[in-house]
Formats: C-alpha cells, structure tokens, sequence
C-alpha cells in the first residue's frame, strides 16, 4: 500500500486504527471479543514496523541510513523488553489488566495525531503527484501529471502487485528467505524469552510481578551496547561507501551481524544453565541478557539493512513479507513456551534453541561470501554496486581494445614505410 498511496496515509491510519482495537482489548467484556481486537490491533500496529524501513530509503543517504535504522530497531526490540515489568506493575497496581490496552491506544492515537501533523510523504512518485496538481494550479495547463497518476487501481491490481508482491518476494528471492527465516526464528526467541524470564525469575527466584520483569534490563543494556558498536562502525562505512562512489554493497553490514550471531548463541546456553536453579545468585542469568541483547539486535539490524541496501524502491514489499513471518513467529512461539521449559527445564529447553541458533551462524558468512552472486540473479534486487563493477570492467574492455587498434595502426604505418 505505501508503493502506492505513500508511505504518510497508511502510517496514520494504522496508527488510530491501532488505538481503536486496543479500546476494543480494554472494554472486551468476554474472550472472542478480546482475541479479534487482538488480531486487528495487531494487523494494524504491524504496518508501521513494515513502512519505516521504507521511509529511511526513501530520507536518508546510503551514509547515513544505518545509523537511522539502527535507533529505530533499538527501539523495536527494547519494547517488547520493557512491557513486562511496565505491565506488570500497571496490572497489579488499582489500574489493573484493562490499562494494559489503554495506554497502547492512547499511544497510537497520539502517534496517529502527530504523524498527521508533523511527517511528511517522503515517497518520490506521490511526492510527483502533489507537485503536478501543484502545477496545474498555478499553470492552468491540465496536461501536467505524474506517472503514478496514470495508476489505475482496482481489487485484482491491489491483490496482485500489492499483496501478492511480498509473498512472490518472500518465495521467490532467496536473500529474502533465508533472511526472513533467521530474523522469524530470533524474533520467536525473543518472545519466547518473556515467558522463560517469567519462569527463572518469577518461580524459581520467587520475584514478584513487575520486579520479575527488571531482569529484562541486562537484554536492554546489550540492544544498546549493540547500537553503540553500531553507531561506532558508521564512519568505517561511510570511508568505504564513500570509495565506492557512494553505492552501497550490501554484504558491508555482516560483519557485526557475524558477531552477533555467535553472541546470541553463547547467551542462549548461558541463561539455561545458569538459571534453571536458584541455587545460581539472579544476577547470573541476568548478565546473560548482555550476549542476548546485543545478539538479537546486531542480527535483526544487520539484515534488516541488507535487505533495505539490496532490494531500495522494493524494501517496503520485502520489509512487509518479512514483517509478517516475524510476527507469525513471534505469535506462535509463546503458545508452546511455557510446555516446552516445564517439561523440558529451563537447561535443556535453552541448549535446543541453543543448537537451533547454532545453525543459522554460518548464514551471516554466506552472503558475505556469496551475496553478490545470489543478488546477480535477482528479479527484484537492483544491485547499483554490479552494475557499477559491470560499467568499469566494460570501460576498462573497450579502453583494451582501443590501446589494441591503435597499436596494430601503428605497426601497419611502420610496415608501409
């Protein structure tokens, strides 16, 4: 939808619409009435996670986006980390359960509010379209329009380029895939975390709710430790961005992501076997948040702007089938979370996911190796950087031949006198 109404109208509309269903969550008098505000609350708090990469394309220079999507994804990852003790001591507080909901409306409403008042369209095409009515105005010449007006939209058009381009993205693009699926499983894990959090802390250190949810602080203090690595690696890139005629490659933000991995798993095991038993002081698993933290936010910030360098005027389509597994993931994992660490114990429950994280580290190293050649072969990837490799080496081919003919002349000249 934001490749063709822009990217400002659907942000405010899922916004307020987002407010509305969690008024819906808070004055739910039974459970079917809660779980379908839920899921549209949901569905329309989704969209601005999928449009901002977009909007970042879109404002920011290839120097300057990472560090734009690297604050914005701090945040998206210190929410989650942050509502349990917030909700837990708004829940057991006079306010009870209901001021759960209330407060993400009264937040969507005024993000709805400012985003009406304050964000302007950064999309290129709907920008023309203003400023050929603009044109029309002041000219009276009523010849004057943009492409994207010649756009006719009806419900198939909507389905086909506008729906079904994620998934033919998600499906058909195996950067896409295979960054989606790693992203899904580490976002799956990170909700999985508030439930094996509420476990170690909350029964086995017997916390009580709100204070069982601080523990979250050691995971926080890692997403920044994270960000600040980041924000500190910006002037390396920019040197060799800068070399490179300012065209972005890509496969330049795995190298942190290749760390992050590794230190995600190393957390992973750490936390299980040191929080199964209150034997261990509290503060043990805590400091295990470090590893998690900084793990989950240099990965999900790494391929994020992968896909945002490799995929530009398609990042929203390919941020949007990536948004939607994240969010399937990270619903479906806290259904079996609490069965799995009782049943299994916090130890071994965390050394499977361990051994299951263990496997995606090598993916950072693949397309750091072999990314240009998979991206080579794209229908959606642009891929300014090989066609840039293409124009020298094809300048550098004709320079060849020229050097040769004009060699060969010479020779000839020689011969005839």
């Amino acid at each position: 939808m934001s490749e063709l109404y822009g990217r400002r109208l659907p942000v405010i509309f899922a916004a307020f619409a987002f407010g509305v269903f969690n008024i819906g969550v808070a004055v739910a008098k039974d459970v079917q009435t809660l779980m379908i505000c839920r899921f549209f609350g949901g569905f329309f708090g989704s969209a601005p996670l999928a449009i901002c990469g977009a909007v970042f394309a879109d404002m920011y220079s290839n120097k300057y986006r990472g560090l734009a999507v690297a604050l914005f994804g701090a945040m998206i990852i210190c929410g989650p980390l942050m509502a349990p003790f917030i909700g837990g001591f708004i829940s057991s507080s006079y306010l009870g359960w209901r001021w759960v909901a209330y407060i993400p409306a009264m937040i969507g409403f005024a993000a709805s509010i400012v985003a009406l008042l304050f964000q302007d369209e950064t999309y290129g095409p709907v920008i023309l379209v203003s400023k050929a009515a603009e044109l029309r105005r002041l000219t009276r010449n009523w010849g004057i329009h943009a492409k994207q007006e010649e756009v006719e939209v009806d419900l198939r058009e909507l389905a086909v380029k506008n729906i079904a381009r994620p998934l033919k993205i998600l499906f058909t693009e195996p950067i896409v895939l295979l960054v989606t699926v790693y992203m899904s499983f580490l976002y799956g894990l990170l909700y999985l975390s508030l439930t094996a959090f509420g476990i170690v802390f909350g029964q086995i250190h017997g916390f009580a709710p709100g204070i069982s949810g601080l523990p979250y602080f050691g995971m926080i203090v890692g997403v920044f430790i994270g960000l600040a690595v980041i924000v500190w690696d910006v002037p390396r890139y920019a040197k060799k961005l800068e070399a490179n005629n300012n065209v972005p490659v890509p496969e330049w933000r795995m190298p942190i992501t290749m760390a992050g991995g590794v230190a995600f798993t190393i957390g992973l095991f750490w936390f299980g076997w040191t929080g199964y038993t209150n034997s261990i002081p509290w503060i043990v698993p805590t400091l295990s948040g470090l590893c998690l933290g900084f793990g989950i936010y240099t990965v999900f910030m790494g391929c994020l702007n992968y896909i945002i360098d490799a995929y530009l005027m398609f990042a929203a389509s390919a941020i949007a089938a990536n948004t939607i597994m994240r969010s399937i993931f990270g619903a479906v994992f806290p259904l079996f979370a609490y069965y799995m660490f009782e049943g299994m114990g916090v130890n071994f429950a965390e050394t499977l996911l361990g051994c299951l994280a263990a496997c995606f580290i090598p993916m950072p190293f693949l397309f750091y190796w072999k990314g240009k050649t998979i991206r080579a072969k794209s229908k959606f990837a642009p891929a300014p950087d090989i066609e840039m490799e293409k124009r020298q080496r094809d300048e550098e081919s004709r320079g060849s031949d020229e050097e040769t003919e004009a060699n060969g002349s010479a020779k000839k000249g020689t011969k005839g006198e």
